[in-house]
């Protein structure tokens, strides 16, 4: 929970009397976050980053914010025309381009990712999705429940939905909700609400480090009993709430611009007409390849707001720092604190220049699915800090794979934040894969 001064506290109260939408800028004193992350920011103020929704695009500027690549045909002498199509689209465990989420419909043509060049910020980087109408039990009566689905436990269930399998999630059932299946397929939960209406609100610790951040406010926070996992005739499915408990009406934004005290904070448009929803999609990597995924819940309230994700405690169940022995239901996520910064630079990488610049911290993945088979959309955050050493010498830079990582941290490079040892965080971030893009 955060700890808010006075001027805080006013601060806040203002920004809930405005509502604002997007994120902005600007200059704010407050009181440190307690929370995983807690730690003094030595500076008076810090930049202040507020309002709710997805934030910047994927397809960002420069190098450092955008990991689409390029036109296969750079340093040739040939039309693109010559070149045979990604060796991926014919096994997705080559290299190339590979769509996850089979549900789901990209803006980004995927299929053409080596052939075109795209050029930044057009489109975005979205995946429009299956929306979900289902139901759950409150106090007051059955309310309306809107949900995705990007995960399951369970391998006929994720082709029949077209969505990723995880052999690992079954192992996460302690953190898993009930619900019943409805005549119509549906769910109807027996517990577990999001409230969306709080006011997402970031301050840097200060510019020289802006992490850990002076306030860390989520724009989304589920109940005690919410969880995105959920427990439905034996099978465990990855079902992120993305809507509050309202009718049709109250959340039609069909052509974007929604009223984010009702909707998650990455969704771009929303049309309960045609039951779809369009996220925004986030930059990462896994083994050296580039991804984009989604991001949708946090066990931790500072992860979450950086994220622009759901706080959900439930989720703090999950059993972590077991990686890949057989009773786990997590794989891991690499995430640095004082990465290099700013979008032209091709190395930057952390949540420091994410709290700065509203970019993605360009985070490392495990096993994703067709790379790896212990992929589970459940991610144990290993948070790690470059040493100043480290820095001095000018080895810091962009990390894109786990083993590379692991093994400056095991001679000495990076450690844990403030030179802790180095392992799991604490808590989990929940991310589904949607696409690798070679």
């Amino acid at each position: 929970m955060n700890r808010l001064s006075e001027g805080g506290g006013a601060l806040i109260a203002s920004l809930k009397a405005n509502r604002p939408r997007r994120w902005r800028s600007g200059i704010a004193v407050a009181a440190l976050t307690a929370s995983v992350f807690a730690g003094a920011a030595s500076a008076e103020g810090g930049l202040l980053r507020n309002g709710n929704g997805p934030g910047p695009a994927a397809n960002g500027p420069g190098p450092g914010c955008n990991v689409i690549p390029p036109i296969a045909t750079i340093g040739t002498v040939v039309d693109i025309s010559q070149f045979p199509p990604p060796d991926s689209l014919t096994d997705p465990e080559l290299v190339g381009p590979v769509q996850f989420l089979k549900s789901g419909k990209f803006d980004i043509p995927l299929d053409k990712m080596t052939s075109v060049n795209v050029p930044a910020g057009t489109p975005r980087g979205t995946i429009t999705l299956p929306l979900f109408k289902g139901a759950v039990k409150t106090p007051s009566g059955v309310k309306p429940a809107w949900y995705i689905i990007l995960d399951t436990g369970n391998q006929a269930e994720s082709e029949r939905l077209g969505v990723n399998f995880s052999k690992k999630l079954p192992n996460d059932a302690v953190a898993a909700r009930p619900a019943t299946r409805r005549a119509d397929g549906t769910f109807l939960f027996e517990s577990g609400l999001v409230d969306f209406s709080p006011d997402r609100l970031v301050v840097a610790g200060s510019e020289d480090k802006p992490f850990p951040p002076r306030i860390a406010q989520p724009g989304s926070v589920g109940d005690a009993d919410y969880s995105p996992l959920v427990n439905v005739d034996g099978i465990i499915y990855d079902a992120p709430v993305i809507a509050a408990a309202v009718d049709d009406d109250d959340i039609s934004f069909p052509n974007g611009n929604p009223n984010y005290g009702l909707v998650h904070d990455q969704v771009v448009a929303i049309d309960p007409a045609k039951r779809t929803v369009t996220l925004s999609l986030i930059n990462g990597y896994s083994f050296g390849h580039p991804l984009l995924y989604i991001s949708t819940e946090a066990s931790d309230p500072t992860a979450a707001a950086i994220e622009g994700a759901t706080f959900a405690p439930r989720l703090r169940k999950v059993v972590l720092g077991v990686d890949d022995i057989s009773t786990s239901g997590v794989e891991r996520l690499f995430i640095a604190t004082n990465g290099e910064r700013g979008c032209q630079n091709p190395q930057r990488q952390g949540l420091g220049a994410a709290i700065l610049d509203g970019h993605r911290p360009n985070n490392v993945f495990g096993g994703v699915p067709f790379v790896a088979t212990d992929y589970s959309p459940v991610w144990d955050a290993n948070v790690y800090e470059w040493t100043d050493e480290s820095i001095d010498k000018g080895y810091r830079g962009l990390l894109t794979e786990e083993f590379r990582i692991l093994k400056l941290a095991r001679d000495g490079y990076i450690t844990g934040p403030g030179g802790a040892p180095y392992g799991s965080a604490g808590f989990v971030v929940i991310c589904g894969v949607a696409a690798r893009l070679n």
